[in-house]
């Protein structure tokens, strides 16, 4: 008699089985940026190396010009308000870079607000996060005309906006002059920076729920205080969470700089394709920079921490 073989299936391996998911987790994006900015970025990088100009039976025509366009873009050219792009890039960088770990923080600090037991949470959740359903820039510019701001920036400069305040500052709290004036200007710009945390503070809050209660229970059981809790429970677990928010925060930063205004005044307003072109190579790399910086700074903090 013949014996019959057994079957055995083979099974894939757990580190194969999760590199393809996430191969097939970020295969639409992939796919959309082959075929929407793929092409367009190719165009740009070959138009900054060259003089573009409209051919007399239309169309395109190409002279290279070498680096020529970078040269005049930081030599020659200036920004719609009369002064260097090297300035536009330095004030740019400064404002982001001020801007972004007040952003994070603050969305932080609203997310934990938000996630706490208290009556009324379902109804305030929805409140908060209605601008995010129905379009951050709808609600902005709603409250831009209405009496919503006013009473805000009345709030906020009443005390911080007038020299008085600043004055009161300098006398009563012995802080430095730059800080009192750095102060003074973020409490001044405070309705902005509201407008800009509604998405960071969703991503935390989903970050939060995600904790398991058994970390915070052994905590309380180690005798560990709310300070203890929040610093080496809550943030540790919130560190990816918080390098995904500070990298979306920076990406959203940029996308609203007016670099990119310059860029479109250029390429299309002004006709200086080649121009234009090389300003957004020059815009890509910067952000690519800042990226790599913000990630290196990352990255260091999380080493000191594990030490």
């Amino acid at each position: 008699m013949k014996s019959k073989g057994l079957k055995v299936k083979k099974r894939m391996k757990y580190s194969t089985s999760r590199k393809l998911n996430g191969f097939i987790f970020v295969l639409p994006w992939l796919l959309g940026f082959v075929i929407f900015f793929a092409v367009p970025i190719k165009n740009t990088i070959l138009y900054s190396f060259n003089k573009v100009e409209v051919g007399d039976g239309g169309g395109i025509v190409l002279t290279f010009s070498g680096i020529q366009n970078y040269i005049d873009l930081f030599t020659k050219e200036v920004t719609t308000l009369s002064y260097p792009l090297q300035r536009l890039f330095a004030d740019e960088n400064a404002s982001i870079f001020t801007n972004l770990p007040l952003i994070v923080i603050f969305s932080l600090f609203l997310a934990i607000l938000a996630n706490r037991q208290f009556k009324g949470r379902g109804i305030v959740r929805v409140i908060f996060f209605l601008p995010i359903v129905l379009g951050l820039q709808l609600i902005t510019e709603w409250t831009q005309n209405s009496t919503g701001r006013s009473l805000i920036e009345s709030a906020a400069g009443g005390m911080f906006g007038n020299r008085m305040g600043v004055r009161l500052l300098f006398e009563y709290t012995f802080l430095p002059r730059n800080v009192v004036l750095f102060l003074s200007e973020v409490i001044g710009n405070i309705f902005q920076l509201i407008t800009r945390t509604g998405v960071q503070t969703m991503i935390f809050l989903a970050g939060l729920q995600s904790i398991s209660p058994s970390h915070y229970e052994v905590a309380k059981i180690e005798g560990a205080n709310s300070y203890d809790v929040f610093w080496k429970v809550t943030i540790p677990l919130l560190a990816n969470v918080t390098v995904f928010t500070v990298i979306y925060t920076l990406i959203d930063l940029f996308l609203g700089s007016s670099i990119a205004v310059e860029v479109y005044n250029f390429a299309f307003t002004q006709s200086k394709i080649g121009i234009g072109s090389a300003l957004s190579v020059v815009y890509m790399l910067n952000v690519l920079l800042a990226l790599g910086v913000v990630l290196i700074f990352l990255k260091v903090v999380n080493l000191i921490e594990k030490k």
